[in-house]
Order: structure tokens, then sequence, then C-alpha cells
């Protein structure tokens, strides 16, 4: 029987309606750190654009801002975004949770440290019922290793490793969604490489 439950919420297909984009840390102060951070931001910015045509609730981490810096503006976040400060690494922090009730059936998660803050939102979330899709190539680390093994923990965990086209290609469904023009606009070009193969899964 637990086993059926597990299958049934690892193949949650996603949907604009019941589903969330969680954009965790990916600030200033990791420039120069992590692993190709300009391109996860791309490919970050490029899930935003898209939960915005899509008219998704987006919602943003910074981890102690003070010392860390804000999230970079690259994302081009909606305006009224809510980003909320935060020392604990999972973004599942009283105000997030309160924005995800009633809880939706899957979140969209990508930012950074995978080994760290996304890893302990995954966890977090899974225990609570909901499907996380972790966007493997708009998420990283400063380490090749903990970037790596970070996917095999989430994996086992039963999150649903995927990309930026998959998902956004996903959320649509079709050719004939209202605003596919819009979105095929967002992956008419290639997502830029972010340094994972499934060598590295």
């Amino acid at each position: 029987m637990e086993d059926q439950k597990m299958a049934s919420r690892v193949f949650t297909r996603l949907t604009t309606k019941d589903s969330a984009l969680l954009v965790c840390d990916l600030q200033e102060k990791f420039r120069q750190t992590i692993i190709k951070f300009p391109e996860v931001v791309t490919v970050a910015a490029r899930l935003v654009a898209a939960a915005t045509t899509l008219e998704m609730p987006i919602i943003g981490t910074e981890q102690y801002p003070k010392g860390l810096g804000h999230l970079v503006p690259e994302l081009n976040l909606p305006e009224k975004t809510p980003i909320f400060d935060k020392t604990k690494f999972s973004m599942c922090i009283p105000p997030v949770e309160q924005l995800l009730s009633p809880t939706p059936k899957s979140v969209i998660l990508c930012g950074i440290e995978a080994h760290v803050c996304v890893l302990q939102t995954t966890l977090d979330l899974l225990e609570k019922g909901i499907t996380v899709h972790v966007v493997a190539d708009a998420t990283s680390s400063r380490s090749a290793v903990d970037r790596a093994f970070a996917f095999k923990q989430m994996e086992k965990a039963g999150a649903i490793l995927t990309t930026s086209e998959c998902v956004i290609l996903g959320l649509c469904g079709g050719a004939d969604h209202p605003k596919f023009k819009q979105i095929q606009k967002i992956i008419m070009e290639s997502a830029p490489d972010t340094g994972i193969s499934l060598s590295h899964i």
C-alpha cells in the first residue's frame, strides 16, 4: 500500500492550477563560487518567465541576505513576487508554508545549493505529500561532487529530477494551449549548458 502511495506521488503530472515555482537563494554573493552560476540563473529565469506567462505562483527565498546579498536581478522576477529572508536551510519556513496553503500537488524547485537548501526543501516538501520536480539544469552547488550526490539523494527520496524545457512544455500540455506561442518564444533558444550529464545523476 505504501509503495502505491509513493508511485502515485512520484508520477504526479504538472499542471498550472496545482503547481508553484520555488526559487531558492540565487543570490549575489554566490556568483563566483557556484558551478555554472550565470547559466543556472539563465535557466531559472526561463522558468520564471514561463510561470509568469502561465500565471502560476512564484516564491523566492534569500539565505541571510545581510551577508549574502539579494536574489540576482537577471531572474526578472515579477515585481510583486514574495521573497522571504531565512536562516533555516529549507525554504519551508512559516511564510512560505502559508503561501503554499492549500497545499499544491506539485512544486517546481530550482536554486542553490543543491546539497543544502534545495535538498532540505525537497525533503520537507516530500514529507508534506507534495510532489517535487527538481529542475537539474537550474540547480547547482559549489562542488560538483556535492551537486551530483544531492541529485541522487533527492531522487532516492522520491523527487522527480527534470529539466527546464521538460517542465515548461509539460505545463503547457500541448501546442493547443492558449499561451503556447508565448511559451515557445521562451524556449526558442536552447537552454545553456549548466554542466549536467546523466553521469552526474
